[in-house]
């Protein structure tokens, strides 16, 4: 199993790593363990939410837009990137 050594850990942040980790009844070192658990957990939850939709896909379109897509004015059609590659190759 790897080891961690931390260097330098100031002392005030080991007394307070003491007193929580007796109060849940475990070492120090099981304590070091678990709140890095839980900090890794919420960064990874946090970052989850964030690939999530995007606010753009929340977004109150204007009625104008709304009634044009309604009628399919932007369905069909030539898609841009098309264009912009032919225009490119074109040069």
């Amino acid at each position: 199993m790897p080891a961690l050594v931390i260097k330098s850990f100031p002392e005030d942040l080991h007394a307070k790593l003491r007193i929580i980790a007796a109060s849940h009844r475990r070492s120090v070192t099981q304590e070091t363990i678990h709140l890095i658990e839980v900090a890794i957990n919420a960064e990874e939850k946090a970052s989850s939410a964030k690939t999530g939709p995007s606010k753009w896909a929340n977004r109150k379109l204007l009625p104008e837009y709304e009634a044009m897509l309604a009628t399919g004015a932007f369905s069909g059609g030539t898609d841009s990137t098309d264009i912009i590659s032919e225009e490119r190759d074109a040069r």
